[in-house]
This record gives C-alpha cells, structure tokens and sequence, in this order.
C-alpha cells in the first residue's frame, strides 16, 4: 500500500517513460573533425559530457574523432585547447566559447560536430581569478545545499533519525518543477510553477509522515531500524524515479543563460536569483526557527525530547512540521541545483546526499545553524579545491577535510559534547 501511494505520487509527477542507460554497445554516436587549413591534427582532445557521464576523444592522424552515446539527448562537447599546437586557437567571432558546442542526438542517432581552428591567442585566466571565481560558485553551492542540509539537521535533531532518503526528496523538487512548468506538460510560467513545485514537496513530506514515520514513532521502533528504513525508502524511490523519468538528463526552462562579467567574476541572473533566493529563504527560517512559537519548540525537541513532552509541548505536532519544513525545504534546494548542475536526473540528490551529512556532521549533529556553516565550508572546499585536484575528486577533498577538523573537534563546529555518543 505504501509504495503504491508513492508510486501513485510520482505517476502524477511523470514527465515521459524513457529507458536507462544502454546495457552494452552504445547506439549513438558523436563525431566530428579536427583540421586547420584543410590539414588533420593529430591528439586533440575532446570531452562529451551529457548522459552517461564525460567521455574523452583523441583525434586520429586523419583528425577525426568519434564517442558513442547511450541515448538521444542534448550534449555538450568541449574542446581541449592545451592540446592544440602552440599558437593555435579555436576562433569564432561570432562565439564567445568557439571551443564549447552544445549538440542534440535527434532521430537519426548520429550528429557530426567540427570545429574552426586558426591562429590566434588563447584566453588564460590567471589563478587569482578563478580562485574567486570558484569561491563565490561555492558560496552559491553551498547555500543551496545548506538549505536541504537544514532540513536533515532538524529531522535529526527532533527524531534522532538519519534520513537516508533525503537526497531523493531533493531529486522530488526538481522533478516536480520539470513537470509544471516544462512544455511537454504543464507549461506553467516559472514564477508559479517553481513555488508550486516546492508546495508539492512539502506535501509530499507530508504523505510520508502519515503514511510511514509517524505509524513507526508510535510502535516506538528504534533509531538504527528507522534509519534502515531510510535506506529502503532511498532505493525504492531513486527507482521510481527513474522508471518514470528515465535515465537521461533533463533541463528546466532557461537552464543556460549568458554570463555577466562582474570583475574576474562571471554570474548569470539565475546565478543571482539563486543566492538571493537562498539568503531570503534562509533568513526567515532562521526567524522562524529563533523567534515563532512552533520553532522554539521545535529547537526545544531537538535539546531533550522528554523534557519537552513534560512541558506541554506536542512533540508528535512539531516532528510532523518538521518533516513537512524540511521536505519543502529540500524541494527549494533540488529546484535550484537542478539550475546550478544544470539538468535533473534521476540520482541528482543521491549525488550530494554524503556531502549534505558531511555539512550536518561538520556543523554539529542537530544543530540547523550549524548544518548552515558546515555547508557553507563544504560548498566553498567543494569547488575551489578544484583548481588543484580532478573534478572526479573534488567531493572526497571535502570529506577528507571533514574527517581532519572532527579529529580536533569532533562535535563539530556548533555541536555540543553531551550530543556524541
């Protein structure tokens, strides 16, 4: 009955059935040539990024190249100008990233992508200014993050549970966005269909308490059996997903947008939207959280639930707004990563759910202004740590400096010692 009512949920949510990845040979293909002055180059590189993840290509003697894709879907192929001759540029006037093209596998599976080389100089940005760059994307990140952290830390800090499954209530908000207001189904304008799409979480978060946590608190199952359910509740739904959604990526409407150069900085106005978005909402549940009724009794839950019961408080009132705050919460944070990524898949929350712990954790277990701060160091260690190490391991850099501080203050940054263990 209950994976029926979820799938029931999602049914509604479904924007178009589609396979997963191809299960061996895949039957698409991304080709192209790589020629100055009619002459091959031989060893350029070339990366596809899209669905399937990033594949790399070298040219041939004849300078051609080619990757096979698993699906028909939008790509994006870069090419490496350090490995060009020295001197030599990709130029077009016309194109302010002539070495960046966006390209769609149609029906016909196959898409040919050439580049024009010339002379020319190539644009070197010194290391200053990526490092501001990447921090000021950080900042973005990990506001973003610490919203769905915050939620996760209030959940924990009220129920004593770690929600496995919360980075697929981040993947529901992108979801539910896709569906409202992308053109294949609702088509609703953002400004509704995006605070929609957050309702709709919040809704959800509820349908998951009446259904399953609050029938668990009153049988009194104990914390390690609720967080295994968590981890059942996480798989079952990362496959509902993709069985409805698909396994490729979709994008929101105006997912890319022009850059405005502030500096060395480059922001484009859903850049700004999202920090604006995110401080607002952040601040008022901060008030919310210091100054309402609900919320001192919900940090009152948090600091010894029995002592708050023994008060008067109506602990089983205040964990069900928890869970409704932080699945809305969590939908806000999934909108806009989906924007920040840019594209939704199926595993989209799975993807940053260690990273949403390593914040709670590195904030202090519990403590929701906490799971804000370790956030923020997650999403700024996150992004600028790639400068010096592969993308592939730029959210293990993070964990290894969460592991290094929780060896010098293992409470954490805002955590308190009679919390840990």
């Amino acid at each position: 009955m209950f994976f029926a009512a979820i799938a029931a949920v999602l049914g509604m949510l479904a924007l178009t059935a589609g396979p997963a990845f191809a299960a061996e040979d895949d039957p698409y293909r991304i080709s192209g040539n790589v020629q100055l002055d009619g002459q091959p180059l031989e060893g350029v590189v070339l990366v596809v990024d899209g669905p399937g993840g990033e594949q790399e290509a070298t040219t041939d003697a004849n300078g051609q190249w080619r990757v096979g894709v698993p699906e028909r879907d939008d790509y994006t192929v870069t090419l490496d100008e350090s490995t060009l001759p020295e001197g030599i540029a990709v130029v077009d006037p016309e194109d302010e990233s002539p070495n960046e093209k966006e390209v769609t596998v149609g029906a016909g599976g196959r898409v040919t992508v050439n580049f024009f080389i010339g002379e020319g100089e190539r644009n070197v940005t010194s290391v200053w200014d990526q490092f501001l760059q990447r921090t000021v994307q950080g900042l973005n990140f990990g506001l973003m993050l610490g919203l769905a952290a915050v939620g996760l830390s209030l959940v924990f800090g009220t129920t004593g549970i770690s929600n496995f499954a919360h980075g697929e209530m981040v993947t529901f908000g992108a979801v539910a966005a896709s569906f409202l207001v992308s053109a294949a189904s609702l088509s609703l304008p953002l400004w509704i269909g995006l605070p929609l799409a957050v309702v709709v979480s919040a809704l959800f978060g509820l349908i998951l308490d009446v259904i399953l946590w609050r029938p668990l608190r009153r049988k009194r199952v104990g914390v390690v059996q609720l967080m295994i359910v968590s981890i059942g509740l996480s798989l079952a739904l990362r496959y509902i997903y993709q069985f409805f959604i698909g396994g490729g990526t979709t994008q929101l409407p105006y997912a890319t947008v022009p850059k405005i150069p502030f500096g060395p900085i480059q922001l484009s106005v859903i850049d700004i939207a999202s920090i604006v978005i995110s401080i607002l909402v952040i601040v008022g549940f901060a008030l919310w959280l210091t100054y309402s009724r609900l919320g001192k009794a919900t940090r009152a839950i948090s600091d010894n639930s029995s002592l708050a019961s023994a008060s008067g408080i109506d602990v089983d009132h205040v964990v069900r707004i928890v869970w409704i705050v932080a699945a809305g919460l969590a939908g806000l944070a999934g909108v806009l990563y989906a924007y920040y990524r840019p594209g939704i898949k199926w595993d989209m929350g799975a993807q940053i759910l260690l990273l949403m712990f390593a914040a709670v954790t590195l904030g202090g277990l519990g403590t929701a202004f906490g799971a804000l701060i370790g956030s923020l160091i997650v999403g700024v260690l996150v992004e600028v740590s790639g400068l010096w190490i592969p993308d592939d391991l730029r959210y293990a850099g993070a964990l290894v400096i969460l592991i290094v501080i929780l060896l010098f203050r293992p409470q954490g940054i805002l955590g308190r010692r009679e919390r840990i263990g």
